[in-house]
Protein backbone atom coordinates (compact mmCIF):
# COMPACT_ATOMS: atom_id res chain seq x y z
CA UNK A 1 0.00 0.00 0.00
CA UNK A 2 1.42 3.46 -0.70
CA UNK A 3 0.36 6.51 1.72
CA UNK A 4 -1.44 9.44 0.27
CA UNK A 5 0.58 12.49 -0.32
CA UNK A 6 1.28 16.20 -1.58
CA UNK A 7 3.99 18.60 -0.89
CA UNK A 8 2.86 19.35 2.37
CA UNK A 9 4.04 16.24 3.86
CA UNK A 10 2.50 12.42 4.12
CA UNK A 11 -1.16 12.48 5.29
CA UNK A 12 -1.07 11.84 8.49
CA UNK A 13 0.87 14.31 9.82
CA UNK A 14 3.57 14.36 12.16
CA UNK A 15 6.06 11.53 12.30
CA UNK A 16 5.71 9.75 8.90
CA UNK A 17 8.97 7.54 7.73
CA UNK A 18 10.20 9.55 4.54
CA UNK A 19 12.96 7.34 2.67
CA UNK A 20 15.02 6.88 -0.51
CA UNK A 21 15.78 3.97 -2.32
CA UNK A 22 18.99 4.23 -4.90
CA UNK A 23 20.63 1.83 -7.30
CA UNK A 24 22.98 0.27 -4.97
CA UNK A 25 23.26 -3.31 -3.19
CA UNK A 26 20.10 -4.60 -1.71
CA UNK A 27 18.88 -7.21 0.33
CA UNK A 28 15.23 -8.62 -0.47
CA UNK A 29 14.64 -10.17 2.50
CA UNK A 30 16.18 -7.33 4.82
CA UNK A 31 14.55 -4.66 2.30
CA UNK A 32 10.90 -6.04 2.88
CA UNK A 33 10.87 -5.40 6.55
CA UNK A 34 12.63 -1.78 6.57
CA UNK A 35 10.29 -0.42 3.48
CA UNK A 36 7.33 -1.95 5.37
CA UNK A 37 7.97 0.81 8.10
CA UNK A 38 7.97 3.38 5.63
CA UNK A 39 5.26 5.49 5.01
CA UNK A 40 6.72 7.29 1.85
CA UNK A 41 8.94 6.22 -0.59
CA UNK A 42 10.63 7.74 -3.54
CA UNK A 43 12.70 5.57 -5.71
CA UNK A 44 15.85 6.68 -7.25
CA UNK A 45 15.29 5.02 -11.18
CA UNK A 46 17.24 1.09 -10.69
CA UNK A 47 15.84 1.38 -7.06
CA UNK A 48 12.55 0.63 -8.08
CA UNK A 49 13.39 -2.76 -8.99
CA UNK A 50 14.75 -3.47 -5.64
CA UNK A 51 11.72 -1.93 -4.09
CA UNK A 52 9.51 -4.35 -6.26
CA UNK A 53 11.56 -7.19 -5.63
CA UNK A 54 11.13 -6.46 -1.85
CA UNK A 55 7.32 -6.48 -2.54
CA UNK A 56 6.42 -2.81 -2.65
CA UNK A 57 5.88 0.37 -4.59
CA UNK A 58 7.21 3.45 -4.41
CA UNK A 59 5.18 6.42 -4.30
CA UNK A 60 7.25 8.49 -6.39
CA UNK A 61 9.53 7.00 -8.93
CA UNK A 62 12.35 9.70 -10.05
CA UNK A 63 15.34 10.10 -12.56
CA UNK A 64 16.54 9.44 -16.08
CA UNK A 65 14.68 5.81 -16.17
CA UNK A 66 18.01 4.08 -17.85
CA UNK A 67 18.49 1.24 -14.90
CA UNK A 68 14.90 0.28 -14.27
CA UNK A 69 13.51 -2.46 -16.32
CA UNK A 70 10.76 -2.06 -18.40
CA UNK A 71 8.94 -4.59 -16.31
CA UNK A 72 9.02 -2.56 -13.46
CA UNK A 73 8.70 0.89 -15.54
CA UNK A 74 5.35 -1.13 -16.43
CA UNK A 75 4.60 -2.07 -12.89
CA UNK A 76 4.74 1.46 -11.71
CA UNK A 77 2.75 3.09 -14.70
CA UNK A 78 -0.15 0.84 -14.21
CA UNK A 79 -0.30 1.50 -10.94
CA UNK A 80 -0.32 5.67 -11.23
CA UNK A 81 2.62 5.97 -9.39
CA UNK A 82 3.98 9.93 -9.75
CA UNK A 83 6.74 9.34 -12.09
CA UNK A 84 9.31 12.29 -12.60
CA UNK A 85 11.54 12.00 -15.74
CA UNK A 86 14.61 13.76 -16.30
CA UNK A 87 16.99 13.76 -19.96
CA UNK A 88 20.23 11.50 -19.15
CA UNK A 89 22.76 14.67 -19.42
CA UNK A 90 21.98 16.54 -16.62
CA UNK A 91 24.22 18.49 -13.28
CA UNK A 92 22.01 16.49 -10.72
CA UNK A 93 22.27 12.56 -10.51
CA UNK A 94 19.09 10.58 -10.01
CA UNK A 95 19.80 10.30 -6.63
CA UNK A 96 20.06 13.78 -5.93
CA UNK A 97 16.84 14.33 -7.52
CA UNK A 98 14.79 11.87 -5.46
CA UNK A 99 16.36 13.04 -2.49
CA UNK A 100 14.84 16.82 -3.61
CA UNK A 101 11.58 14.72 -3.73
CA UNK A 102 11.44 12.78 -0.52
CA UNK A 103 12.71 16.30 1.10
CA UNK A 104 9.23 18.25 -0.06
CA UNK A 105 7.40 15.56 1.47
CA UNK A 106 8.76 14.64 4.93
CA UNK A 107 8.23 16.94 7.74
CA UNK A 108 10.63 19.84 8.98
CA UNK A 109 13.14 17.72 11.12
CA UNK A 110 12.21 14.40 10.69
CA UNK A 111 15.14 12.16 9.48
CA UNK A 112 15.16 11.01 5.78
CA UNK A 113 16.06 7.74 5.46
CA UNK A 114 18.25 6.38 2.32
CA UNK A 115 18.41 2.63 0.86
CA UNK A 116 20.54 1.26 -1.56
CA UNK A 117 23.21 3.64 -1.05
CA UNK A 118 26.04 1.63 -0.04
CA UNK A 119 27.90 -1.11 -2.49
CA UNK A 120 28.93 -1.44 -5.99
CA UNK A 121 30.79 1.61 -7.23
CA UNK A 122 32.93 3.61 -4.65
CA UNK A 123 32.61 6.88 -6.79
CA UNK A 124 28.71 6.82 -6.03
CA UNK A 125 29.60 5.83 -2.74
CA UNK A 126 31.66 8.97 -1.93
CA UNK A 127 29.26 10.81 -3.79
CA UNK A 128 26.02 9.49 -1.81
CA UNK A 129 28.47 10.79 1.50
CA UNK A 130 28.93 14.23 0.21
CA UNK A 131 24.90 14.32 -0.22
CA UNK A 132 24.89 13.84 3.51
CA UNK A 133 26.82 16.23 4.44
CA UNK A 134 25.06 18.89 1.95
CA UNK A 135 21.78 18.03 4.05
CA UNK A 136 23.40 18.62 6.95
CA UNK A 137 24.70 21.82 6.32
CA UNK A 138 21.09 22.85 5.13
CA UNK A 139 19.92 21.27 9.08
CA UNK A 140 18.41 18.35 6.91
CA UNK A 141 19.56 14.61 8.53
CA UNK A 142 19.98 12.15 5.72
CA UNK A 143 20.24 8.57 7.48
CA UNK A 144 21.66 5.79 5.14
CA UNK A 145 21.07 2.61 5.90
CA UNK A 146 22.37 -0.94 5.10
CA UNK A 147 21.99 -4.66 6.38
CA UNK A 148 25.55 -3.99 8.19
CA UNK A 149 25.69 -0.56 8.87
CA UNK A 150 23.46 2.74 9.85
CA UNK A 151 25.49 6.19 8.99
CA UNK A 152 24.52 10.06 9.25
CA UNK A 153 26.10 13.43 9.86
CA UNK A 154 26.38 14.67 12.78
CA UNK A 155 27.00 18.13 14.76
CA UNK A 156 25.77 18.81 18.38
CA UNK A 157 24.89 16.71 21.08
CA UNK A 158 23.05 13.07 20.42
CA UNK A 159 22.69 9.72 22.41
CA UNK A 160 23.21 6.79 20.55
CA UNK A 161 21.83 3.88 21.40
CA UNK A 162 23.62 0.33 20.88
CA UNK A 163 25.11 -2.56 22.61
CA UNK A 164 27.73 -3.38 25.03
CA UNK A 165 30.93 -4.55 22.26
CA UNK A 166 29.11 -3.33 19.10
CA UNK A 167 31.48 -0.73 17.62
CA UNK A 168 31.10 2.57 15.98
CA UNK A 169 32.99 4.85 13.99
CA UNK A 170 33.07 8.45 13.70
CA UNK A 171 34.94 10.12 10.56
CA UNK A 172 35.85 13.46 10.38
CA UNK A 173 34.06 15.12 7.14
CA UNK A 174 35.00 19.00 8.36
CA UNK A 175 39.50 19.57 8.03
CA UNK A 176 39.08 19.34 12.24
CA UNK A 177 36.61 18.41 14.49
CA UNK A 178 36.34 18.95 18.69
CA UNK A 179 34.51 15.78 19.74
CA UNK A 180 33.42 14.56 22.85
CA UNK A 181 32.22 10.71 23.84
CA UNK A 182 31.07 9.15 26.66
CA UNK A 183 29.92 5.22 26.69
CA UNK A 184 32.97 4.05 24.43
CA UNK A 185 35.56 2.36 25.32
CA UNK A 186 37.82 5.24 23.95
CA UNK A 187 36.98 8.53 25.41
CA UNK A 188 37.35 11.82 23.87
CA UNK A 189 37.03 14.83 26.10
CA UNK A 190 37.35 18.05 23.52
CA UNK A 191 39.57 16.07 21.27
CA UNK A 192 40.31 17.75 18.33
CA UNK A 193 40.05 14.95 15.61
CA UNK A 194 41.23 15.98 12.04
CA UNK A 195 39.94 15.03 8.62
CA UNK A 196 43.82 12.96 7.48
CA UNK A 197 43.68 10.40 10.96
CA UNK A 198 41.86 7.36 11.36
CA UNK A 199 41.79 8.25 15.25
CA UNK A 200 38.27 7.89 16.00
CA UNK A 201 37.59 4.73 13.96
CA UNK A 202 35.97 1.13 15.44
CA UNK A 203 35.48 2.83 19.23
CA UNK A 204 33.16 0.22 21.12
CA UNK A 205 30.10 0.57 22.96
CA UNK A 206 30.90 -0.19 27.20
CA UNK A 207 27.00 0.59 27.68
CA UNK A 208 23.88 0.16 26.09
CA UNK A 209 23.83 4.11 25.09
CA UNK A 210 26.85 6.58 24.14
CA UNK A 211 26.67 10.33 23.62
CA UNK A 212 28.29 12.00 21.57
CA UNK A 213 28.98 15.95 21.16
CA UNK A 214 30.54 17.10 18.27
CA UNK A 215 31.30 21.03 19.51
CA UNK A 216 32.64 21.92 16.44
CA UNK A 217 32.92 20.34 12.49
CA UNK A 218 31.15 17.91 10.97
CA UNK A 219 31.76 13.91 11.61
CA UNK A 220 30.12 11.11 10.68
CA UNK A 221 28.39 8.64 12.22
CA UNK A 222 28.59 5.08 11.41
CA UNK A 223 26.82 2.08 13.66
CA UNK A 224 28.21 -1.22 13.06
CA UNK A 225 25.00 -3.62 13.46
Amino acid sequence: MRAAASDQGVEGGVGVRVAVLANGEWDVDWGRAELALVDYLVCADGGANAAIQSGRLPDALVGDLDSITQESLAICEQAGIEVLRYPRQKDETDLELALARAADIAQPGEDILLYGGTGGRIDHFLGNLALLLGYARQGRRLRLKDPQHEMWVLQGRESIHGEQNKELSLIVLSETAVVTTQGLYYPLDQATLVQHSPRSVSNIFIEEDAVIEVHSGWVLVVLLK
